[in-house]
């Protein structure tokens, strides 16, 4: 998320993968170095539009069993408003309540919440975020956990629909918490990469109810 980085310095900025745990030891863990924060271009700080940057890492990864990529939402995907999606991260349990030791890597589940609805909540909303929670609240990403994966499940495939990005307090009734909407980017995101492009899925849940229908890209 392009709020995580006030600075576009890369001094002292590791990105860890096939971490598990925060305190104990991670044997599958590899690390690298950053060469470059891209942030958005449009990303403006006050709405929180465009919340998205990529890091570009110093040095190429060789995937495992443990560290593997997902695929991005393809532009036009569709996430309708009470798909279970999925959020990760080692954030706080409750608002300033800092997750206990040995820091597990922890996930909840939310359903979808249409833009329509959670413009009651926000005035902020776009067309550049998705939104996620229980109208009763209880569920939530919070404080810690921003820049990290909303995802939805796609028959095998796993597909990070929204990136963490902000809302009032955590897990409070009636305000969900709102992601960037990874499908608005892929144009920008493709802009961005000169060797191989991610994998992107059309998620579209509409388009068949006995299967989603996956096309790569």
């Amino acid at each position: 998320a392009a709020h995580c980085f006030p600075s576009t310095s890369t001094a002292n900025l590791i990105v860890y993968l096939g971490r598990q745990t925060q305190l104990n030891q991670n044997p599958n863990e590899v690390s690298r170095t950053v060469s470059q924060i891209i942030k958005h271009p449009n990303y403006d700080s006050q709405t929180n539009d465009n919340d998205i940057t990529l890091l570009r890492l110093s040095s190429s990864v060789t995937f495992t069993n443990y560290t593997t990529p997902i695929c991005l939402a393809a532009s036009g995907s569709v996430f309708p408003a009470g798909l279970d999606t999925w959020v990760t991260g080692w954030g706080n349990i409750y608002s300033d309540v800092a997750l206990p030791s040995p820091q597990t890597l922890q996930e909840v589940d939310v359903p979808i919440v249409s833009n329509t609805k959670c413009s009651d909540s926000y005035s902020s909303i776009t067309s550049n975020m998705i939104c996620a929670g229980l109208t009763q609240g209880g569920k939530d990403s919070c404080q810690g956990d921003s820049g990290g994966p909303l995802v939805a499940k796609n028959a095998t495939r796993w597909v990070q629909a929204g990136i963490v990005s902000f809302g009032n307090g955590c897990a409070q009734p009636n305000y969900p918490g709102v992601y960037t909407r990874v499908s608005e980017y892929q144009s920008w995101i493709n802009s961005q990469i000169t060797g191989d492009q991610p994998g992107y899925i059309n998620y579209n849940t509409d388009l068949t109810s006995a299967a989603h229908l996956i096309s790569l890209s």
